[in-house]
């Protein structure tokens, strides 16, 4: 296939979390860099990561290539929060550095250390979890409020959608106050496009990580099972994992130890695979494969894509210039062996521009421009 430089459609997750929840640690293990974990920074984090999948090398059992490129996920490490800090200009900054994420990875403190103290002097995950998000509705808040200034001198003026919009926006402005948070309310339609432009942070999807320590990666503790009893009624997904263990695991260089390592502790695979899996999967987002001798890539599309949406991810030409694609399920590319058995067993299938795209598929695109 003809290559082409991706566009940017990566998944992009703040990760954030008081200060001593081990956040940055986690960032550290997921991203492979080496962040400052024992003090206080007063910049964000920035990481990019691969996301996990094992159907590329299974891909490249019956097609040889030159090169294997992963979906990647961008990392955000915002520096710790604490009840209070939205107040404050540098927390400001580190709140408007996420406000692009798509998703936020929200690390909580299930673990006892006195060496890491904690800055409300005990250990709390469910008082953690209510004061980050206490800060985010107040950041949420003061947007709402810009907004709604802004549209009262159009409103003066007579324009009644205006008028509908400050209607609205006061409402979810209450709720906020409330302390519910915009991702949790079903939103009227004048609502919903009234906060589209402000990027509300409590409208992002927030996934839980619980982080235990070493000894408690398999079965959790007391502190994390009252955190997933406390999130599961809301609906939340949450994870439990350590940090330092996964920074421990990250540590080794070589993948037999690695495993040796992961089933000593009774664990198939590092866990921050899941948790990019997860969220991964809570946005939404599927891939589909591209196969050829000189690069074998995973590409990330919305759920609910057409062949044209997903041929303009790889490049606007195929998008614009769209003829058909070519397409071939993944359980029937390893199953057969190649192309050729694919076409000869009927499994190789010409789709227009109407065809969903849906995940594992292995795309040809056709295209004129």
């Amino acid at each position: 296939m003809v290559s082409f430089a991706q566009k940017n459609m990566a998944l992009q997750c703040g990760i954030i979390g008081i200060q001593g929840s081990g956040k940055t640690t986690l960032f550290n293990s997921l991203s492979g860099t080496k962040a400052e974990t024992q003090s206080f920074s007063d910049k964000a984090n920035i990481g990019i990561i691969k996301v996990p999948d094992k159907r590329l090398y299974e891909l490249e059992k019956y097609q040889k290539t030159e090169k294997i490129v992963h979906a990647t996920v961008n990392l955000v490490d915002i520096p710790g929060l604490s009840k209070g800090s939205s107040g404050n200009e540098s927390a400001r900054k580190f709140l408007n550095e996420i406000r692009n994420s798509d998703a936020f990875i929200h690390v909580v403190r299930c673990f006892d250390n006195p060496l890491v103290p904690h800055p409300d002097g005990s250990i709390d995950p469910i008082r953690d979890v209510e004061n980050i998000e206490l800060e985010l509705q107040a950041r949420d808040i003061e947007s709402i409020d810009k907004k709604i200034q802004r549209l009262e001198k159009v409103a003066k003026a007579g324009n009644k959608e205006a008028k509908q919009q400050i209607e609205k926006l006061t409402e979810v402005k209450e709720r906020l106050e409330n302390f519910e948070s915009v991702r949790n309310m079903e939103l009227h339609e004048i609502a919903r496009e009234a906060i589209q432009d402000l990027f509300l942070l409590t409208a992002k999807p927030m996934l839980f990580v619980a982080n235990v320590d070493s000894n408690s990666v398999v079965s959790g503790n007391a502190y994390s099972k009252a955190l997933e009893n406390y999130l599961k009624p809301k609906g939340y997904t949450m994870l439990v994992l350590s940090a330092q263990f996964e920074a421990e695991v990250a540590e080794l260089d070589n993948e037999d130890d690695r495993m040796m390592f992961l089933q000593d502790a009774g664990l198939q695979e590092p866990a921050v695979n899941r948790l990019i899996q997860a969220a991964y999967y809570m946005l939404n987002l599927r891939t589909f494969f591209t196969v050829g001798p000189k690069e074998i890539r995973a590409w990330t599309i919305k759920e609910g894509m057409t062949a044209p949406q997903a041929a303009g991810v790889i490049h606007s030409d195929l998008e614009r210039g769209f003829i058909r694609a070519e397409v071939m399920k993944y359980y029937d590319f390893v199953t057969l062996g190649s192309e050729a058995a694919c076409k000869e067993k009927g499994k190789f299938y010409i789709e227009g521009k109407n065809y969903i795209v849906q995940d594992g598929d292995i795309l040809h695109i056709r295209f004129n421009v």
